[in-house]
Parts: structure tokens; sequence; C-alpha cells
């Protein structure tokens, strides 16, 4: 099996930064693209970014230039430095990864439980 454990959430003032960790664990042979999204109370799930495993970045458009999105293949393990951050930012952010566990096996959609950041003054 494999797990996503995600770290770094926590309570920041507006224009402060984080840095959110995600590191997946477990039978693991590739993984594909990584990314982060996030649920706000009462919204919708909505992607944050993205990374492909050759390192090509998306990102949404409320994020971009504030947000970096990073991975290290050596760590299984992908990042998300929030940078200027908004009260609108607040919300559960999850971990994203499309994992193959074996040479022959298709890839797996994971997901991490969560990681609360809260933006406030």
């Amino acid at each position: 099996q494999v797990q996503l454990v995600e770290s770094g959430g926590g309570l920041v003032q507006p224009g402060g930064s984080l840095r959110l960790s995600c590191a997946a664990s477990g039978r693991i042979f590739r993984i594909n693209a990584m990314g982060w999204y996030r649920q706000a109370p009462g919204k919708e799930r909505e992607l944050v970014a993205t990374i492909t495993g050759g390192g090509t970045t998306n990102y949404a458009g409320s994020v971009k230039d504030r947000f970096t999105i990073s991975r290290d293949n050596a760590k299984d393990t992908v990042y998300l430095q929030m940078n200027s951050l908004k009260p609108e930012d607040t919300a559960v952010y999850y971990c994203n990864a499309d994992i193959k566990s074996t040479l022959y096996s298709l890839s797996t959609d994971y997901w991490g439980q969560g990681t609360q950041v809260t933006v406030s003054s």
C-alpha cells in the first residue's frame, strides 16, 4: 500500500509564508504527477498546483506568482511554498499523487489526509 503524509500547515498572518510537504511511502515503483488541492468550508475541492514527473508545473490563477510547487524525486516528496498568503487561501490542503506500485500495475490516484492552513490576523 501507499501512504501520503502532509506536514507544514498552521496559522499565519496575511502576507506571511508557509511551506507544505507531502511524503509518499510504501510500495512505489514510480510516481507520475503530484499535486496540491484545497477545500475551504462550504466549497468544493479545487486544484492549487500540479507537477509532472519531468517537472512541468501548472497553477491555479489565484495562486500563480505567489505559490511554488516542487518535488524531490529521491525522497518521493512534493512541496508547496506559499508566499504572500491571503485570508482567502484559508482551507484544508490535500496532497495528491499518481503512483505505479509495480512495473506492470496501473497507476492509482492517492490522497493525503489534509493539513489545515489558516490565514488570519
